[in-house]
């Protein structure tokens, strides 16, 4: 008795020791959706507490959640840990989260299985109700050329016309069933339409396979453009890597399907893959500007980057916003959100050279004011701030104000295509695409079991199993008191069990000695609720008639996490966090000029003075300080108040 409760207890603290908001450590390779108010956090891979005691890095199998109207004490969007996803799901790494805004959901397409318990299959795309709070499993593609489940792609969702693209990505034995090869990137762009759960086989840019890289939507020409770049190619057909040059711009039409190349200008960074960007545009649409963080180099840089690049079109010129010195902040395989075209949310990645944790009172959250209205890049989330400006390093590129009216149309040598100059001169116009159901909950969801429910029927079971002992001990009583009916003695009376002794759910979070939060605070305990199973009293409305169904085996079980998230008995190797080792070599002279500017030192970043920030050094990501403002709707500006006492922010 004592050995099984004893297991018991050791099974539930093993459960409170991976809570996804209380002990976090780290997280990379996931994929991320805004959807509303809500920005989705959804696979990949995380750490607990301390990398330096327990290294183990564990498949995230959590559907999680900023909520984008509540900031935390320390001013991120607060993390919320849901029980929407069960053990029908996979959990994948590398994956991709198609966003449709109107029907209010998003699909998960691709990513690599990493000894979850699942196994690679047939392309299965999934999707998540983010009215119902369930997920809907869509069924493998029914076209003629099959397609292929590939990991790490350029991707991008157009909810307007209601269209989603990956371009490139590795196809792998960890994506692709039965696959006895090594690792091989794709040279085709897959197109998935949402209305009609319709998919299509296109090509890409040129027949040369590519992975890792950034693809971005802007609202130019008819229906808009989709912009690629960064990342590596694999022209070999192998897993050889060449980086692709930063100055290849690659431009696609999706009114005519084509694609073109435009090379950019200015201050080029240095190549990289496994970074993460989001566009955002001037009200005016006179200038696009593409914000990078971050990635993975190669040779003197493979050890990452934290820095912040601005592209901006139709000039096609690089801008160098933000520079970081510290090697422990070079971090990749991490995500970005454009949220209400004012701020992007960085969150996450991996620090090839550091074993600290990622900010985690703030669960990895860093946020990028794009627009500079509070004087920094690096600031805290304000939910209210809805407008872009243009900031001041792009006006004096471009021209114009912070409201637009850039004066540079395009590039300083030309358009390298007539026809960009033509699309760029016009703005996405498709007519409004409706939803077609309510944005009402209709059903209860096939939910998977939170960590204070696995905790309370581990607990629960125990009491269950005391009470039940109890039951059996009082029958046997009963038995020799019948049988002994002679003796009148008093019943000896049991006594009750005593739980003061049951260890108590670890409130705390880890905090590393030597990291730069040193605050008192503390995010709250979650409250985890156990929702039981239940199957809708009625399929919605929006699933009848479709080709896909509500899985009635859905069960709300307990995911059994992996000892570890690396690969087993393959060909080529991950290292300790997650990143495939892949053979590189450099690319030829005439594909890849140097930039030597772009590797000396920087210092750190200064704000123009003014009343409120004369001579301040502000957060480069992991070091210093910076104030904490409010917004102001009135004045546009944002209003300062005192930092509370031994309250660090500071930037990834």
């Amino acid at each position: 008795m004592s050995k099984l409760l004893g297991l018991i207890l050791l099974l539930v603290r093993l459960s409170w020791q991976q809570d996804p908001v209380v002990n976090f450590c780290r997280r990379w390779g996931h994929q991320t959706a805004v959807i509303d108010e809500k920005l989705y956090i959804d696979g990949g891979q995380s750490n607990y507490f301390s990398l330096a005691t327990n290294p183990q890095n564990v498949s995230n199998s959590w559907l999680l959640y900023n909520d984008l109207t509540n900031n935390s004490a320390l001013g991120m969007p607060q993390l919320h840990a849901t029980n929407f996803k069960n053990s029908t799901v996979p959990d994948v790494t590398g994956g991709i989260l198609w966003e449709d805004t109107i029907e209010k959901r998003f699909y998960m397409y691709g990513g690599e299985y990493l000894n979850d318990g699942l196994s690679p299959s047939a392309v299965n795309l999934w999707s998540f109700d983010a009215i119902n709070d369930y997920w809907v499993s869509f069924g493998a593609p029914a076209v003629t050329a099959g397609i292929s489940a590939v990991s790490y792609a350029g991707h991008a969702s157009v909810s307007e016309i209601g269209q989603a693209y990956a371009l490139g990505g590795w196809m792998s034995n960890a994506t692709s069933p039965n696959w006895s090869e090594g690792p091989v990137a794709s040279s085709g762009m897959i197109k998935y339409t949402m209305d009609s759960n319709s998919w299509t086989n296109q090509t890409g840019p040129d027949s040369i396979p590519k992975a890792e890289g950034v693809m971005v939507y802007i609202p130019a020409s008819d229906h808009g453009l989709l912009i690629y770049f960064g990342g590596v190619t694999a022209p070999y057909f192998n897993s050889t890597i060449v980086e692709n040059p930063m100055s290849n711009i690659y431009v696609y039409d999706i009114t005519s399907s084509r694609w073109y190349t435009q090379t950019a200008t200015g201050d080029i960074p240095p190549d990289r893959r496994r970074f993460c960007g989001g566009a955002t545009w001037a009200a005016d649409k006179s200038s696009y500007n593409i914000y990078i963080y971050g990635g993975l180099g190669f040779g003197d840089n493979s050890t990452g980057f934290d820095d912040l690049w601005i592209l901006t079109l139709p000039s096609f010129t690089w801008i160098k916003w933000y520079q970081g010195t510290n090697p422990a902040g070079f971090h990749h395989s991490l995500s970005c959100n454009v949220v209400n075209n004012a701020q992007m949310l960085v969150i996450g990645g991996t620090f090839p050279v550091s074993d600290q944790c990622d900010t985690p009172n703030v669960w990895g959250t860093h946020n990028v004011d794009m627009g500079k209205v509070s004087g920094n890049m690096w600031e805290i989330f304000t939910p209210n701030l809805t407008t872009y400006h243009v900031p001041p390093e792009v006006i004096s590129v471009v021209g114009g104000s912070s409201l637009g009216g850039a004066t540079a149309t395009a590039p300083a040598a030309g358009f390298q295509s007539h026809d960009l100059a033509v699309y760029f001169t016009e703005h996405a116009s498709a007519a409004a695409r409706t939803a077609t159901r309510s944005a009402s909950a209709t059903s209860s969801p096939s939910k998977k079991l939170s960590t204070g429910a696995i905790a309370g029927i581990a607990v629960g079971g125990a009491v269950v199993l005391i009470a039940f002992l109890l039951g059996c001990c009082c029958l046997i009583r009963r038995y020799r008191r019948t049988v002994r009916q002679q003796q009148q003695q008093p019943p000896v009376g049991y006594p009750a069990p005593d739980y003061s002794a049951v260890p108590q759910t670890p409130h705390s979070p880890y905090t590393p000695g030597g990291s730069q939060y040193q605050g008192p605070y503390q995010p709250p305990m979650p409250v985890h609720q156990a929702y039981p199973y239940q199957l809708p009293a009625a399929v919605p409305v929006e699933l009848q008639g479709n080709n896909y169904q509500m899985d009635p085996t859905k069960n709300a079980g307990i995911q059994q996490l992996p000892a570890d998230g690396a690969y087993q008995n393959e060909s080529w190797q991950r290292s300790p966090h997650g990143s495939p080792q892949a053979q590189h070599i450099s690319p030829s002279q005439s594909v890849h000029s140097p930039h030597p500017t772009v590797h000396s030192p920087h210092p750190s970043y200064f704000t123009p003075a003014d009343s409120n920030t004369s001579n301040t050094l502000y957060s480069s990501p992991g070091s210093a300080t910076s104030p904490t403002p409010t917004y102001s709707s009135t004045t546009g500006r944002a209003a300062r108040k005192p930092v509370p006492t031994n309250q660090t922010y500071y930037s990834p």
